[in-house]
């Protein structure tokens, strides 16, 4: 089993990967300032899938959002 600090140290890289550093950065923030239940807003706020089926989806809006502003 992983501890707490890998824990913390794989997400970060994994949160600058995915948005950058200063996205990844105000993502925490955002975060640390609010209560919540991180459990409800997983039901709620994210799309049903795997991660791969959620990364593509993402990617193919990206692309289709860029186009527009292109």
């Amino acid at each position: 089993m992983k501890t707490d600090t890998e824990i913390k140290v794989e997400g970060t890289k994994a949160l600058i990967k995915a948005m950058g550093a200063v996205e990844a950065e105000r993502y925490i923030a955002l975060m640390s300032r609010e209560k919540f239940n991180y459990t409800e807003w997983r039901k709620t706020m994210l799309p049903e899938g795997s991660i791969e089926k959620i990364s593509k989806t993402a990617m193919r809006y990206r692309k289709k959002i860029t186009a527009k502003k292109g």
